[in-house]
């Protein structure tokens, strides 16, 4: 099998043979495809507002489309980052003002009324992915009867703290020592 990678490998680095599985859970991978789907998108709004709003019949909100534009490519880095629950649920609200810019093209004199309702479809098929990415990728806390664990036993010390209060005064009875030999040239207070 052909890996990319391999071609900028210098002649003594291993090459890769075969793939293993992912690490990544379905979930992570959903919310990463969904995050590019959600780069693309959001540059086709913004780079091609005329064509998005020509389609849909929608043409004078040109500005409101580049702007759900920039909305989707956020979101979408939002959405690829360590943070992805954040941006998934940015997704979902996008989702609906997406749906509600759409409802309002949907009059009886756009020609394009199909073209909408299609629109909807689709903005309502992402939407429940969306939904179910940010449910299945939400951080995971105990439920609030879950019994805490406490550790009132441990001090952080290897051999206990008893041990570090003998080995405290033992430096301290030293240092004492020091001080009286050391009485002469030097008072101590």
């Amino acid at each position: 099998m052909f890996h990319f990678s391999n071609i900028i490998r210098t002649k003594g680095d291993p090459k890769i043979v075969e793939g293993g599985p992912s690490l990544k859970q379905p979930a992570d991978q959903l919310a990463r495809a969904l995050g590019w789907f959600s780069i693309g998108l959001g540059v086709v709004e913004l780079f091609a507002p005329r064509r998005v709003t020509h389609t849909l019949g929608m043409e004078g909100r040109e500005t409101l489309v580049r702007a759900f534009g920039v909305r989707e490519i956020m979101a979408g880095i939002m959405s690829l980052s360590v943070e992805k629950n954040a941006g998934l649920w940015a997704r979902v609200g996008g989702d609906g003002l997406d749906a509600a810019a759409l409802l309002s093209g949907l009059t009886s004199d756009n020609p394009k009324k199909g073209n909408i309702a299609l629109a909807l479809l689709m903005v309502g098929g992402i939407a429940v992915l969306d939904y179910r990415a940010a449910q299945d990728t939400k951080p995971r806390r105990p439920p609030r009867d879950a019994r805490r664990k406490l550790y009132p036993n441990r001090s952080g010390f290897p051999k206990g703290i008893e041990s570090v209060r003998t080995a405290a005064r033992q430096i301290a009875a030293h240092a004492g020592q020091n001080e009286v030999k050391q009485g002469d040239e030097r008072r101590v207070p």
